[in-house]
């Protein structure tokens, strides 16, 4: 089935199983590695990317439901290269990643979130980001979304 699509930006027309994972469309199909395979549960939050700016969990929702939407990876989070978005600027000055494998999913949950919440409170990331990190970086994600809020309202000055 032909499925037809924006990713980060740009036109996507592929033919391709209906049925098949989000996930392994942007994955194997456009070669857009920042989206990983955690669960396969729709449980870790490693796949997660935006769908018409929500965020979902890639693993568990099949290709056809982003039929003439709009999907945004990783890849496509920033601007530019010049430019980064908010959340990978303070992810940097945090230093944020341990091992760095659950950060993709992270840090798009965290762009959805200050989006929700321009000025989050613990609170508001605790009972609104549901990833999980095995390697115990949760207080500098915590620290990263703070600042990352702080980096967004600052723009808009």
């Amino acid at each position: 089935m032909e499925i037809d699509f924006t990713i980060n930006g740009k036109a996507t027309r592929l033919n391709i199983d209906p049925a098949m994972p989000l996930l392994w469309v942007v994955r194997d199909e456009l070669n857009l590695k920042g989206t990983k395979f955690g669960c396969g549960k729709a449980m870790c939050g490693a796949c997660t990317l935006h769908v018409d700016g929500e965020a979902f969990r890639s693993c568990s929702i099949p290709a056809e439901f982003v039929s003439g939407k709009s999907v945004t990876t990783l890849e496509g989070l920033s601007e530019s290269e010049e430019h980064l978005h908010p959340i990978q600027q303070a992810w940097m000055e945090e230093n944020v990643p341990q091992c760095g494998y659950c950060q993709p999913g992270f840090m798009m949950a965290a762009a959805r979130l200050i989006e929700q919440y321009p000025a989050p409170t613990d609170e508001d990331i605790k009972n609104n980001i549901t990833n999980i990190c095995r390697c115990g970086t949760q207080p500098r994600i915590l620290k990263a979304i703070r600042r990352a809020a702080e980096i967004k309202q600052s723009l808009k000055s």
